[in-house]
């Protein structure tokens, strides 16, 4: 396979993303389109790794699963706060937040 395959993969991964960020309401829909992004992002790293010769691309990639999942972690509990204190989690009640 040539490396536009899978650039062109992580493209349209990431364009995907980027529009479920932009277009959703529910925080874990924009919690999963962020982690669409940064799949997309590992596919790239993989992909540029592979080609290139070396595995570097392979160690930046965990390096990027290792910050996914704690940006997970870390998400998920503010949406729990969130839900807990709003009895929603759309992001537009967000703001009623402010101090």
């Amino acid at each position: 396979m040539l490396l536009n395959q899978f650039l062109l993969l992580g493209a349209v991964l990431f364009g995907t993303g980027v529009y479920g960020v932009l277009t959703r309401r529910h925080t874990v829909l924009v919690l999963m389109s962020i982690e669409l992004m940064l799949a997309a992002v590992n596919i790239n790293l993989v992909a540029f790794g592979a080609f290139s010769g070396s595995v570097a691309g392979q160690v930046f990639a965990l390096f990027v699963l290792t910050i996914a999942a704690a940006e997970v972690g870390v998400g998920l509990a503010i949406v729990l706060l969130i839900f807990r204190n709003l009895h929603s989690s759309d992001l537009d009640d967000v703001d009623v937040l402010k101090g």
